[in-house]
């Protein structure tokens, strides 16, 4: 029973997410061999993937020299899973992005590139630009992962509306204390 405590313990889930979409590039990613390898090598446990509408079935895993695998499609609120979760793999979601980051979750996102004028890929990369995550394509998450140091990321902090709502309100002739 002791072996099990201390496995809990040592517990590191990565989390993967592909909202409601059908992004099987990505869950077919995570599924493959250097990617499992590149998180283990990481000292990731576990491998939680949220497949969305795809029909990639995950290979389901559990040894002692590898990663244990599990997967779903949709849940009513997927916010247990990111606050349980030592890294999460995202698509590029606005919601997905931002949701994670207020946690302060490390996070990789990655972009969709089947999608046409991805605007998506913008924000990612805008991101990722200031440090905040690290933005991949499934063609080169695994690389993405051997080579991130998640010491590098800034916390993402979001910006004060304030100022902004002060001077509308003067514009449209409300009191400042309105």
């Amino acid at each position: 029973m002791g072996n099990e405590e201390d496995r809990d313990k040592e517990k590191r889930v990565v989390f993967v997410t592909v909202g409601t979409t059908c992004f099987d590039a990505l869950v077919r990613a995570v599924d493959s061999n250097n990617v499992k390898q590149a998180l283990f090598a990481k000292g990731y446990t576990d491998l939680l993937i949220q497949m969305g509408r795809g029909s990639y079935l995950p290979s389901k895993a559990e040894g002692v020299d590898t990663l244990a695998v599990d997967y779903f499609t949709f849940s009513s609120s997927i916010a247990d899973h990111l606050r349980s979760a030592s890294l999460v793999i995202s698509h590029a979601g606005s919601g997905s992005i931002f949701e994670t980051l207020r946690l302060g979750k490390p996070l990789i996102v990655v972009v969709n590139e089947d999608l046409m004028d991805n605007h998506q890929s913008e924000l990612a990369e805008e991101l990722a630009d200031r440090k905040h995550l690290y933005c991949a394509s499934p063609q080169t998450l695994h690389q993405t992962i051997a080579d991130m140091d998640l010491s590098s990321l800034f916390p993402y902090s979001p910006g004060d509306a304030t100022p902004v709502a002060k001077h509308i309100n003067n514009f449209l002739g409300f009191p400042d204390d309105y």
